[in-house]
């Protein structure tokens, strides 16, 4: 699979599913996908200010991949063996937000875990 066909599949067939893993890889082409997409849609509604259409497009989007982009962390965050509740931890000002972005970057662990199968068990990519 291609770093796109992680979003897509993020934000059709699994946009709801909060159980399993999620590789590094699955969790960033999301991430980068949705950032390219978020600057897209920025430089649009900078460039046609005037356009009420497409000045409240970001809203929508961003509410839209709301519950994707949470499913894919929590999946994400499964993969390191840590509860989906570990997601909140961004809220502890300054070090949270810190400790957030270490635990979706640290490689997985290995082997089956209480969430499943390691994704990376039988991955051609």
């Amino acid at each position: 699979m291609n770093l796109f066909d992680y979003f897509v599949q993020a934000v059709t067939t699994k946009y709801l599913d909060f159980s399993g893993r999620a590789r590094r890889k699955e969790y960033w082409g999301f991430i980068l996908f949705d950032f390219i997409i978020n600057v897209a849609i920025g430089f649009v509604s900078h460039r046609l200010r005037g356009s009420i259409l497409i000045g409240s497009l970001s809203p929508f989007y961003s509410l839209a991949v709301l519950l994707p982009r949470l499913a894919v962390a929590v999946r994400r965050l499964h993969d390191n063996d840590k509860s989906g509740w570990w997601f909140f931890i961004f809220l502890v000002p300054i070090i949270g937000p810190i400790w957030l972005f270490i635990l979706l970057i640290r490689e997985g662990t290995p082997g089956a875990n209480r969430f499943g199968p390691d994704p990376k068990a039988g991955a051609m990519d």
